[in-house]
């Protein structure tokens, strides 16, 4: 993979997370087709939010996701953004919630990442296990 920089008026960055979000108490909730449901709506928050997910996979209680984003934008507001849209995306589709109202566990992981290689980081997002 090539490094691509973002470049913007002011600034020219190559910012990348691994991003983390666990279902509320960790419940075994998502299908394949609810982890398409969720890929997609990432991806379209990505597009209205001005930045990328690069990757994307999850198993049962989990998702993992690879972003590059700009300075302006902070790793909290993307993750607000993604988790609102995406639980209120998924109670519509008609999935069942695993706590009242609640998709996600308010908590995430995220990390920097580029100093492993990202081709490395991708293969293992791609290898995640794949749930029933």
């Amino acid at each position: 993979m090539t490094n691509i920089f973002r470049r913007e008026r002011h600034s020219v960055t190559d910012l990348k997370i691994h991003l983390i979000c666990l279902t509320k108490y960790r419940s075994s909730v998502f299908t394949v087709k609810s982890l398409d449901l969720i890929e997609k709506t990432f991806v379209d928050v990505a597009k209205k939010m001005d930045f990328q997910v690069l990757e994307f996979n999850g198993e049962a209680n989990h998702v993992h996701s690879l972003i590059e984003y700009p300075p302006k934008l902070s790793i909290s507001q993307i993750v607000n953004a993604l988790k609102g849209v995406s639980s209120r995306r998924y109670g519509q589709a008609g999935f069942k919630k695993p706590h009242k109202q609640s998709l996600w566990s308010p908590s995430y992981f995220a990390i920097s990442v580029g100093g492993a290689p990202l081709e490395v980081l991708k293969e293992y997002i791609k290898n995640q296990e794949k749930p029933c």
